[in-house]
């Protein structure tokens, strides 16, 4: 029986079910033997995917289903991996597009719906999570379609199906109130809707690199939808960029096609097929793989360019090497060499003697993910405070990257999320009553002024307010803004942290270091609650002398240290201080240690 193949990809914002109703797709559509163990959100395949509950590598998958295979795209939901989706809606035929019945459109949502539109996909929207209490699923199905109109979709576009669902009970049902047995409706739903690509099998063979990863075993991996003819192993193919040079040649050494989330080899891959081919050192994502015969390359839509960097140095404190394995700038230019390789959302760059890297992305989450994950592998190293990416207009204007940041928060709260905006330089586009004395605010502001907000953002909601942000435009730089108003409080010494004297600097400011904890000169161990840093010891002992007192002493109770993630330490940082990463430890520092070198270089300056 011949297959008819569908390539379908999931639009959804972050955690409205789509990782979780692949899962139930695939139970549902046999893949897995009755007495299979399968874990949750199978998807979610990193460590960190799962920890934190995003996607943040597109992956795909595969399941049959009557005559037909239909491959399954799961994208990120994230903003910062945007770069991710960009690239794999090259490989959809059609889209499911995943909206929470309750919080309704969000701005990933409408980011990537506007990218699925402009390529022609017609989407099959699914009202998700319809067995919560405060779903609205009316309202949400008209806010959809005035996203779709919003976004100048076309009339068969509009002309969109919809399923009400649950994807973890996993049911899906045409109305509201229908029956509630299975997710067959969407099954069929999609082999009706969405028709396999009209591709020439007998052309040679080209595709487009759309993912890439390095598999231990097979060296380099390409993924990507075969565009025209059959790949076949062992066949001699080459890689073209997308001006047409030719970049790399070989011979295609393995094809793999996803079933399930296994990939199993293959010797003939067809028009329409995603496969996994393996053979070329070279190659990267947007590059055609093709046959020798051809020189055009497949278009590919270019990737929105990085709006933040960081630059990244070996760790230079003085308890560097104590926790860590991976100390030398070698170790750490090669570790971010192979990230750039694989991801294509960051870029790589260096200085001259090749011992200050800097790694440019779209956003803190994607900064921060990347360093966590060279922290769990064991790396030492020293972070810049982020900085924005600026660009000039034809008139030589300077020109800043621009957020859209949606908030839903409580009625009670929303003059002081106003106000803390307005500081940064934010203006409010939109304010509108979402019900049960709540609101939802849409402001525009520039990257440069939310470095670590979404802390404060919770802060002043109460942990109640729900925060979105998507990169939006490059506008007019909007001039100087303040930075941390707080000075730093500084270790002078160093040792271990004693309680003792930690106790008597409290009413200094809020202390990052507790009792035992190690220190050393030119650490930041606090912030104060004034302007201007403040040289402190915060290893002063009490005096013991063999003279009893009268009364009895204090006790000394500590304020619990308050765990901050690294992108709200990086958020924090002043141009003159750093982020010192180890396996077990974030430290903040000034980047000079020495407090008489500090002075020298600030009267110079």
């Amino acid at each position: 029986m011949k297959n008819t193949i569908r390539n379908i990809t999931i639009i959804a914002h972050v955690d409205h079910g789509k990782t979780t109703l692949i899962d139930n797709l695939m139970k549902q559509s046999g893949l897995f033997r009755d007495n299979e163990v399968v874990e949750e959100r199978v998807m979610d395949s990193g460590e960190l995917e799962k920890e934190r509950g995003i996607t943040i590598l597109a992956k795909p998958t595969s399941i049959n289903w009557k005559d037909s295979r239909i491959n399954i795209i799961d994208t990120p939901g994230h903003r910062d991996f945007a770069a991710e989706v960009e690239r794999v809606l090259h490989m959809a035929d059609g889209a499911l597009l995943l909206i929470d019945s309750a919080e309704g459109v969000m701005p990933q949502t409408k980011f990537v719906l506007s990218k699925a539109l402009k390529q022609g996909l017609k989407p099959i929207v699914i009202i998700n999570k319809l067995d919560k209490s405060d779903q609205r699923a009316d309202e949400v199905l008209d806010e959809t379609f005035d996203l779709f109109v919003s976004l100048d979709a076309n009339e068969e576009q509009l002309d969109f199906p919809v399923l009400y669902a649950s994807g973890r009970s996993g049911w899906a049902s045409k109305e509201i109130d229908g029956p509630r047995e299975n997710l067959h409706p969407l099954l069929d739903l999609i082999i009706e809707k969405v028709k396999p690509a009209a591709l020439d099998k007998k052309k040679p063979f080209a595709m487009l690199s759309t993912l890439l990863y390095a598999d231990s075993f097979l060296g380099r991996s390409l993924i990507g939808r075969i565009a025209q003819g059959t790949a076949k192993a062992n066949q001699q193919i080459k890689a073209i960029n997308l001006k047409g040079e030719k970049i790399d040649e070989g011979r295609l050494t393995k094809i793999f096609r996803y079933e399930g989330t296994k990939k199993v080899p293959i010797e003939t891959g067809e028009a329409g097929d995603i496969v996994i081919i393996a053979g070329l050192e070279k190659a990267n994502v947007a590059d055609t793989i093709c046959d020798l015969e051809i020189n055009e390359p497949i278009d590919a839509t270019p990737i929105d360019p990085p709006t933040m960097s960081i630059t990244i140095t070996v760790n230079s404190s003085p308890l560097a090497g104590t926790e860590g394995k991976k100390l030398t700038s070698t170790q750490i230019r090669e570790r971010l060499i192979l990230e750039a390789e694989n991801n294509v959302g960051i870029s790589f760059s260096e200085n001259e003697n090749k011992d200050a890297f800097i790694i440019s992305g779209r956003g803190e989450l994607m900064l921060e993910i990347l360093l966590t994950q060279m922290r769990r592998e064991g790396f030492e190293m020293t972070v810049s405070p982020p900085k924005v990416l600026f660009q000039k207009d034809k008139e030589g204007n300077k020109l800043e990257p621009l957020e859209e940041i949606t908030m839903d928060l409580d009625e009670e709260f929303s003059s002081r999320i106003i106000d803390s905006m307005n500081r940064r330089k934010g203006k409010l586009i939109e304010l509108k009553d979402t019900g049960k004395n709540k609101k939802r605010l849409i402001f525009h502001a520039p990257t440069r002024g939310l470095m670590g907000y979404t802390s404060r953002f919770l802060t002043l909601t109460k942990g109640t307010g729900v925060i979105n942000r998507i990169f939006h435009s490059y506008g007019e730089y909007s001039g100087d803004m303040e930075g941390r108003r707080n000075g730093a409080l500084i270790s002078m010494e160093k040792g271990k942290a004693v309680a003792f004297a930690i106790f008597n600097l409290q009413a200094r400011g809020e202390m990052f270091v507790t009792h035992n904890d190690p220190v050393y000169e030119g650490m930041i161990v606090g912030l104060a609650s004034k302007s201007g840093d403040l040289e402190i010891n915060v290893m002063k002992g009490k005096k013991l002398t063999n003279m009893r007192t009268q009364g009895t002493d204090e006790n000394v109770v500590l304020t619990p240290v308050r765990k901050m993630a690294i992108a709200e330490q990086l958020g924090m940082l002043n141009t003159d201080e750093a982020l010192e990463i180890t396996p077990k430890s974030c430290r903040l520092r000034k980047l000079i240690l020495d407090p008489h070198e500090r002075k020298r270089q600030s009267r110079v300056s």
